[in-house]
C-alpha cells in the first residue's frame, strides 16, 4: 500500500547561507561579478530585458511610484435617498444635491457601491456601479442605462 506525500519541501534560498539548504560560501551565484554580489540594475547587460523598451516607457519617480493613479469617488446607495424620486442619477445631479464636491473628482469619475440605509427613491443611474448596488436600484423600482 502507498502512503500519501505528506512532506513538502521548501524551495532554496541563494545567499542565506549553510543552512538555507543551496550551499555556502558562493551560495549558487558563481565566483564573482555584479551577479554575485547583490541586487542589479534592471539596465544591466546581462540581465534579459529590451533596454529600447525600458527607454519608451514614461519614468515615475517618488514614494507613490507603485499606487494606483486615479480611484473614483464612492457613493453609497443609502446617500441617494437624499434625491428627489425618479431623478438621473449622474455627477451634475451629484453636485446639485452636494453628495460630492467638484473638487475630489479626478480622473478615476464616481462609482456607485451598496451600502448605508435600505434606498427608496426611484432612481435612473447613468453611471458606474457595483453588481449589488444595480440590484438595490432595481428592487427600489429604479432602472439603469
Amino acid at each position: 500500500m502507498d502512503l500519501p506525500k505528506i512532506v513538502n519541501k521548501r524551495k532554496k534560498r541563494k545567499g542565506r547561507g549553510y543552512g538555507s539548504g543551496k550551499g555556502g560560501h558562493t551560495s549558487g551565484r558563481g565566483t564573482k561579478g555584479q551577479k554575485s554580489r547583490g541586487k542589479i540594475g534592471i539596465l544591466f547587460e546581462g540581465v534579459k530585458v529590451k533596454k529600447s523598451l525600458l527607454r519608451r516607457l514614461p519614468i515615475s519617480r517618488g514614494k507613490g511610484k507603485f499606487k494606483a493613479k486615479d480611484k473614483p469617488v464612492v457613493i453609497k446607495t443609502g446617500e441617494l435617498n437624499k434625491l428627489k424620486n425618479g431623478s438621473v442619477l449622474n455627477v451634475k445631479t451629484l453636485f446639485a444635491a452636494k453628495l460630492i464636491e467638484e473638487k475630489k473628482i479626478g480622473k478615476g469619475g464616481v462609482k456607485v457601491l451598496a451600502g448605508g440605509e435600505k434606498l427608496e427613491k426611484k432612481i435612473i443611474l447613468k453611471l458606474p456601479a457595483s453588481k449589488r448596488a444595480i440590484e438595490i436600484i432595481k428592487q427600489a423600482g429604479g432602472s439603469v442605462k
